[in-house]
């Protein structure tokens, strides 16, 4: 994989942080939402929120992203997103504290596929998370009881080293 031409925040700090994360998901914030796109303050859907926040972090996208319909290949059962999740990021145990930073992947339904993703913002109490959200655009949500119910599996960013993103 190539490198960006302009530094990344692990070329900087060795390896990129949950602040370094949520500072620049809150970037972000007020971005409309637009379906399929990844474009800070032109329009992002949570997956292209998730894209452009690797694009500023760690340089070029790790996998192509295909074409994809806002039912996430429901119809079929197929967990295509979660599948993508766990090729690129790491996986967070479920048992472990809930860290700002985290990727949060949501199911919207009882058996439905999980398709909608966020930004872990503020851990604990308060928690928080920021989403691009149909209708709302790129948000900061409270973390409330119905969404922290729907998170299916949480990720963390690799802790990559300059050395091993070629």
């Amino acid at each position: 994989m190539s490198r960006a031409a302009t530094p990344g925040a692990q070329e900087v700090c060795g390896h990129v942080s949950g602040a370094q994360v949520v500072c620049a998901a809150r970037g972000w914030i007020g971005t409309p939402y637009r379906h399929q796109a990844s474009c800070r303050g032109a329009g992002a859907d949570c997956l292209g929120l998730l894209r452009g926040i690797w694009r500023e972090l760690f340089g070029p996208e790790p996998l192509p992203v295909p074409a994809y319909s806002r039912d996430w290949s429901e119809p079929q059962g197929d967990e295509r997103l979660w599948r993508a999740a766990t090729e690129v990021l790491v996986a967070v145990e479920p048992g472990a504290p809930w860290q700002p930073g985290d990727v949060l992947l949501f199911r919207m339904r009882a058996g439905a596929v999980a398709k909608h993703l966020g930004i872990a913002g503020v851990a604990g109490a308060a928690a928080t998370f920021i989403h691009a959200y149909s209708g709302h655009g790129v948000v900061e949500s409270p973390l409330s009881a119905p969404w922290r119910r729907r998170v299916v599996a949480r990720f963390a960013f690799p802790d990559t080293t300059p050395q091993e993103v070629r």
